[in-house]
C-alpha cells in the first residue's frame, strides 16, 4: 500500500487529466478525481469530495490537492464528515506540478507528511525566481556531501526526472542543491534545462546528505528508467 491522492478541482477535465498525467509517473499509488459538480457544470461537489476520500481510505494515509479557493473549503468540509479525519492532509500547492511531486513521492514509499511536503515543495523555486545563490555566499558552510553526475536519459531533465529528484529528496533530512537550485523543487529543477550528456553537480548538507548524493546519482545513472 502506498499513500493515497485525491485532486479536487472546479472542472471535472482538469482532475481526470491531472490524474492521468499522475498516473504515468506514479503506476502503483492511487490517485482519485473530484472534480466538477454532480451535473457536470465547472464548480465541487461535497458528495463527489466525500466519495473520493471514502474510496482512498486506508491505512496509509491521504493526501488532497485542490485548484482553487472554494475548492479547499469543500475538501476541508468533507474531511470533517470522515470517521478518522486526522488521516487526511491537505496540500497548499500548485494542483498540477504539485500532484505529480507527491505522487512520486509516494510511488517512492514515502508517508502522508512526506508525501504532502514534496507537493508543497514545488512552491520554493518558481519559473521567474533566480537560482539559488552559491554555497559560499549560502549561510550553510561548505557542503557535507558532493556528486556530479552526467544525464544519460534522452530527454534530459523533464518533468518525470524532476519530480523523481523533488519527491524523493523532499523526504530526506538534508538541504540539497543541483545546479544551484533547490533539489526538492520540482519546477527549479524543470528550470536548469539540462539535456543529454549535461552534468547535474550536486551539494547537500545535513545528516541525510550522503544519503541525498547517492539517490541522486542513482537516478542519473540508470537513467531515470528511461532510454
Amino acid at each position: 500500500m502506498t499513500v493515497r491522492l485525491v485532486v479536487v478541482s472546479h472542472s471535472e477535465k482538469i482532475a481526470d487529466g491531472a490524474v492521468e498525467l499522475a498516473a504515468q509517473m506514479a503506476p502503483d499509488v492511487v490517485i482519485l478525481p473530484a472534480g466538477g459538480t454532480d451535473d457536470g457544470r465547472i464548480g465541487t461537489s461535497l458528495e463527489k469530495v466525500m466519495a473520493a476520500l471514502e474510496q482512498a481510505a486506508g491505512d496509509d494515509g491521504t493526501v488532497v490537492l485542490t485548484d482553487l479557493g472554494s475548492a479547499v473549503m469543500t475538501a476541508e468540509s468533507a474531511v470533517e464528515f470522515l470517521p478518522d479525519p486526522d488521516s487526511v492532509l491537505l496540500a497548499d500547492a500548485p494542483l498540477v506540478e504539485g500532484l505529480v511531486a507527491a505522487a512520486v513521492a509516494a510511488q517512492s514509499g514515502g508517508d502522508a507528511a512526506a508525501v504532502k511536503q514534496a507537493a508543497e515543495a514545488v512552491r520554493r523555486a518558481p519559473a521567474t525566481e533566480a537560482p539559488a545563490a552559491p554555497p559560499d555566499e549560502a549561510p550553510l558552510g561548505p557542503p557535507e556531501a558532493t556528486g556530479d553526475f552526467e544525464l544519460v536519459n534522452q530527454a534530459g531533465m523533464h518533468a518525470r526526472p524532476a519530480a523523481k529528484i523533488a519527491g524523493g529528496l523532499s523526504g530526506l533530512d538534508a538541504e540539497v542543491t543541483v545546479n544551484g537550485v533547490d533539489g526538492a523543487s520540482m519546477t527549479g529543477l524543470m528550470t536548469l534545462g539540462a539535456g543529454q550528456g549535461s552534468v547535474l553537480h550536486v551539494e547537500a548538507w545535513g545528516p541525510d546528505a550522503a544519503r541525498a548524493v547517492k539517490y541522486v546519482g542513482g537516478l542519473v545513472e540508470a537513467g531515470f528508467g528511461e532510454p
